[in-house]
């Protein structure tokens, strides 16, 4: 199958995309886009991927589905288009930063910057039907995902692997705590980000763990 999606990461889960998990989960999704709107655009479905190479991986941060209203999702968790309003997890994850590190409120709610530094910014469901969260939850994408956090935490060290709520810690359980620095929290969704999202300090943590490492820290 001839899946596009960036050369490093596309020999690393080469074996995914023979199974027959990701056959069915292409038909389904081929379905779903031909027969309504579906986000991101499926040029950008992988664009987590196309953004930061396998080498280039610094950090991952696991999100649970993109986002499923008009012009906001493309590929990168958390993240919306240029001009786009801020979602309320992602206003929290900027007022954090600013609690965190002392950096003011970015203009644009694009992460696309975060990911050429080396943020994998990786939602466990790639696709989503408009308006219907979760409605392309289980139909295999979290097998494929999954796939591509095991290779990470198996091939990689030294990696930060950032978990936010219960979802992704449930993702990321598996990964070595010996071999790579894994931070959990609450979720930054305003339901939650009271509990513990707050003051979590994760983007100064990321940064003195990579520094540590050799590894330059990320401009958040």
């Amino acid at each position: 199958m001839d899946v596009q999606i960036e050369p490093s990461w596309k020999q690393r889960l080469a074996r995914e995309f023979e199974q027959p998990y990701f056959v069915n989960l292409t038909n389904f999704v081929r379905k779903e886009y031909s027969s309504g709107t579906c986000y991101p655009p499926g040029r950008l479905i992988f664009n987590a991927f196309n953004q930061c190479s396998f080498d280039d991986v610094k950090v991952v941060i696991i999100g649970q589905d993109p986002y499923h209203g008009p012009g906001q999702a493309h590929g990168l968790c958390f993240s919306v288009n240029d001009g786009v309003q801020f979602p309320p997890s992602l206003q929290n994850i900027f007022k954090e930063i600013q609690n965190d590190l002392g950096i003011p409120v970015p203009i644009t709610g694009n992460l696309t910057r975060w990911a050429e530094q080396g943020v994998l910014l990786l939602n466990a469901t790639l696709t989503v039907r408009a308006h219907q969260a979760g409605s392309h939850q289980r139909q295999g994408w979290e097998t494929f995902t999954d796939a591509a956090i095991k290779v990470l935490a198996e091939e990689r060290e030294h990696l930060v692997f950032i978990l936010w709520g219960a979802y992704a810690q449930k993702k990321g359980a598996f990964i070595d705590r010996g071999r790579h620095l894994v931070l959990t929290s609450a979720h930054p969704s305003p339901l939650s980000a009271y509990q513990g999202f707050f003051g979590n300090k994760h983007f100064s943590k990321t940064n003195e763990y990579l520094a540590q490492h050799g590894k330059t820290p990320i401009k958040w």
